[in-house]
């Protein structure tokens, strides 16, 4: 039998803010599964961090209790869309019931992992990876403004990344009464191993850097390298960075 993958995840203020309004979990299912979910929170001095750790909370503890041997990947996608959905109306109704909290929101990513079977969801523009022998695949899809606009051919992913908007995502849990989130599905080949992060890592560190940083050393070492360099690149914003190998 092979060995079960297993999750290596780290958080760092950065540089230049002064709270962490990014937030993350790694835990272990029923049948050798693994779940990771990682959150950006934005909004308020108070509500970003407030968002993530909701996020975190309602969407992990969902997992937890639902999840089961045998899930179907159905019923795996309906768990983690459900899951998003209740965290969801958790944050909006939070930020309605506090005129301090008005507005804040997070990004999500959340994944469950059976074997080497993928189920992820996701809302915003943290991303996740594939970080296989060529190198990264990113497997998420950004819900910002910069990138509808490289998708309309107004911009190219060179002119996007310094693009002054580039922050401005188009879906945030906790905005709205409702949030659509997008799913996939994918097998992860042996050999390849699952990278999920927030901006605050691929804003700072080029993809090929991250490549060569998580070949670099002890995959349970691999958090720490990439936010060390994000660091030393600036540390502009919060960095979350998780390795599923």
């Amino acid at each position: 039998m092979q060995p079960s993958m297993q999750a290596y995840g780290k958080t760092d203020v950065g540089r230049v803010r002064e709270n962490n309004q990014d937030a993350f979990i790694c835990g272990r299912l029923p049948d050798d599964a693994l779940f990771v979910v990682v959150c950006d929170g934005m909004g308020g001095a108070n509500g970003g961090n407030v968002a993530s750790a909701l996020a975190v909370k309602v969407i992990s503890d969902r997992i937890v209790d639902i999840y089961r041997d045998g899930l179907a990947s159905g019923s795996i996608r309906n768990l983690l869309e459900s899951a998003i959905a209740a965290a969801n109306v958790e944050i909006y109704d939070t930020a309605m019931a506090d005129l301090e909290l008005r507005g804040m929101g997070t990004t999500v990513v959340a994944a469950i992992v059976k074997g080497r079977e993928l189920s992820l969801a996701h809302v915003g523009d943290s991303r996740a990876y594939l970080v296989g022998p060529e190198g990264l695949e990113q497997i998420t899809r950004d819900h910002s403004i910069v990138q509808a606009m490289v998708e309309r051919g107004q911009l190219t992913q060179d002119e996007a990344k310094n693009h002054p908007r580039k922050h401005f995502i188009t879906r945030a849990l906790g905005v709205e009464e409702t949030v659509e989130c997008d799913y996939c599905e994918l097998a992860i080949p042996e050999g390849t191993r699952l990278l999920i992060c927030t901006d605050g890592l691929t804003n700072m560190v080029e993809a090929d850097d991250i490549y060569a940083l998580l070949q670099s050393g002890e995959e349970a070492g691999a958090p720490d390298r990439l936010i060390h360099a994000a660091n030393m690149a600036g540390g502009s914003d919060n960095i979350t960075a998780v390795l599923v190998a």
